[in-house]
This record gives structure tokens, sequence and C-alpha cells, in this order.
């Protein structure tokens, strides 16, 4: 059985496409050594370092198994600075050829390069954690991964713009003022107070 551990100081890393053959696959790294780490594994082709880089930028380069060995495979690599990035962290995304080898050969450089192994729904957690998303827009990413039809994906999604978050912030305002009126109507009977009506 694997025991995970969760810590916001980590940076944690994992193949967030599916695992199988494919043209495309995804390993995204999040945490404050993101891109020390993708200076250790990544050449690109203008000599530059990932930390170089501006944020939202794509480069094109190269994966290695540690700096100036053996190229793992073809990649382009995406940097996303804090607190721009979905888990509000420096997040680095190397889009690889979708082989299962070759993910996880990358995979394993950023892990010996001072990763860690990302828990189920870390990605989402931290941006929960960090603020970026609420519980409800958290729950909505599983939703909108799970929809099986357009209407499922189409509430996913709502909810993970924040509409169920509004209506709730909204009744929740509503209660407070209610709540409020009927303790000061109690704490201050005899003065002239206006009631709400419910």
């Amino acid at each position: 059985m694997i025991k995970y551990r969760f810590n916001l100081e980590d940076t944690i890393t994992a193949i967030s496409s599916p695992l199988g053959q494919a043209g495309i696959g995804i390993i995204r790294i999040s945490g404050k050594d993101s891109l020390k780490i993708a200076d250790k594994i990544f050449i690109s082709k203008d000599k530059k370092s990932p930390s170089e880089f501006k944020t939202h930028t794509v480069h094109y380069g190269w994966i290695v198994e540690n700096q100036k060995s053996a190229i793992i495979d073809e990649v382009l690599l995406t940097v996303m600075r804090a607190p721009k990035s979905y888990t509000k962290e420096d997040v680095v995304e190397i889009s690889s050829h979708g082989s299962i080898v070759s993910m996880k050969r990358i995979l394993d450089s950023a892990l010996n390069s001072g990763a860690r192994l990302a828990e189920p729904g870390e990605f989402t957690k931290r941006a929960f954690l960090n603020g970026r998303i609420d519980l409800t827009q958290a729950e909505a990413v599983l939703d909108i991964i799970n929809a099986k039809t357009d209407a499922g994906l189409k509430i996913a999604i709502n909810h993970l713009e924040g509409d169920l978050s509004k209506k709730i912030k909204k009744i929740r305002l509503q209660l407070v003022d209610i709540l409020s009126s009927a303790e000061a109507s109690i704490d201050f009977a005899q003065e002239d107070i206006k009631s709400i009506d419910i």
C-alpha cells in the first residue's frame, strides 16, 4: 500500500494525461523548485534555462536524465509562474510523445531531480488550499473529468466557474442578515428595531 505525505513546501510531479499509447503525454511539475528541476532536466534549442523563461511561454527542446546526458525525448516545455497558474505555484508542464516508456522516464528524471510523486488530486488540492478555487469548484474538476453527457459537462463547468459558490454566498449573506436582526431584536427588545420579514 502506498502512503502519501502532504506538504505544500514540496515540489510535486505526476503524469497528467491518461496512460496508454497516444500522440502526446503531459507531465506536470508544481511547487517552489519547479523551475530548478526543469533547469536540470530540460535543454532548450536556444540554450536558455527554464528559470530564464517568461511566464506563460512554450519552449522547444529535449528532456535528459540528468544535465547534458542521454536524451529521453523531444518535448515542448510550458512555464507558468506563480501566482498565475492552476495551483498558484510555479508550474512546468512537459508535453512529450505519449509513449508510456517516455513519460515514465521523464517522470523519473523529475523525481531524481528533487520532486516527489503527487498524490491523486494533489494539484487540485493545492489550487484549493492556495485560494485559487473553492471547495465546490474543486469538486467540479472531478465532475468535468467524469462527465458522460453534454448536460453533465455544462453543469460541472458552471460549478467550476463559480455559479454554485455565488448562489451559496448570496444565501449565506441573507441568513447572516436575518440572524443579525433576530439577535438585535432579542438583545434590544426595548428599542424600536425594524424586524425582517422571513
